[in-house]
């Protein structure tokens, strides 16, 4: 299984012509040429390729270790919401099994 690192550093391969020898976790997007415009495309690039939702409160991305840092943040406190969810909804689910059986 690939790290955030290295699935952020392919879409910036990728999409955004970076050369991988200057993807470091301190190198600043802006100096990577990625711009404001650049980095909206990229938060869209983040959620199909994370899936994740993102803030609508903007966050300080300034560097590459910046959005690793913020899309693990995400994914935890997004798959442990659903995590939650799901076992509060099975466990919903096994009381009305029971009750119906009553």
């Amino acid at each position: 299984m690939k790290t955030t690192l290295e699935r952020l550093n392919a879409i910036l391969v990728k999409d955004y012509m970076v050369a991988p020898e200057s993807l470091e976790l301190n190198a600043p997007l802006e100096a990577l040429g990625i711009d404001s415009l650049g980095m909206a495309e990229l938060l869209f690039h983040l959620e199909d390729e994370f899936k994740i939702s993102l803030s609508q409160e903007s966050a300080p991305l300034q560097t590459i270790g910046d959005v690793v840092s913020y899309i693990d943040t995400l994914l935890m406190t997004q798959n442990t919401s659903v995590t939650k969810v799901s076992a509060s909804q099975i466990c919903t689910d096994k009381v009305s099994d029971v009750v119906a059986t009553l």
